[in-house]
């Protein structure tokens, strides 16, 4: 890749993806969106070693993304005493929240099933694939018990500048597995945390670990 400019991991990259508090719904780019991104076995950046990633977004302007398969000591009725919402369904209650990724990570982002019948008021919804909620009313819906059936949330998500993730794939730092939305459903809502990472891998055909070369940074 030539004159791509890099953004530093940790530094939230300038296409206007994430959606805004007082934006409306809007829909993703083409390209690898709605793609899983799992990380080589070669990868030597401890943000993402072992990763598998969700990409919402892919454009010209870079790449977005949320880490499905890293969950943080902290649980959903953790979070939500903080944020001053009172959550009384058990079974979330100890559900884990994520690491998204390095950048933002004070933020957060809810990945779920498209919902038509909810409309939230700051939603990226991915054509064909899932639908990422960075809005509190989404949490407040759950803590009503009315929010999505299947979501995942995070604390921050992953990102990449312009040109940064086809030179990090061509590296071999990455390898984008394209599914099925009920794949992608199973995965991520059906599947222990500890095995998505082999889940994912394993509708790849062969073995990552028998491809030669040095992974890059993400």
């Amino acid at each position: 890749m030539s004159s791509a400019k890099k953004a530093p991991v940790g530094e939230s990259p300038k296409p206007s993806q994430i959606p805004s508090a007082e934006s409306s719904i809007s829909y993703s780019a083409d390209h690898l969106a709605n793609q899983f991104l799992i990380a080589m076995p070669g990868m030597v950046d401890v943000n993402f070693a072992g990763s598998v990633i969700y990409l919402f977004e892919h454009t010209e302007k870079g790449a977005m993304g949320l880490v499905v398969n890293r969950p943080t000591e902290v649980d959903l009725a953790t979070l939500f005493d903080k944020i001053e919402l009172k959550l009384e369904i058990a079974p979330l209650l100890d559900q884990p929240v994520y690491f998204g990724g390095p950048v933002q990570i004070e933020r957060g982002f809810v990945l779920h099933e498209p919902s038509p019948e909810s409309a939230y008021s700051s939603s990226l919804v991915v054509p064909g694939g899932l639908t990422m909620t960075t809005s509190k009313d989404v949490l407040e819906a759950v803590a009503n018990g009315q929010g999505p059936k299947n979501f995942l949330m995070t604390l921050g998500y992953s990102g990449w500048g312009a040109g940064q993730l086809e030179e990090e794939i061509a590296l071999n730092g990455w390898i984008n597995v394209p599914l099925s939305r009920e794949a992608m459903v199973e995965i991520i809502f059906n599947t222990p945390s500890g095995q998505r990472y082999e889940r994912t891998m394993s509708h790849l055909g062969f073995d990552p670990s028998h491809l030669s070369g040095e992974a890059g940074h993400a």
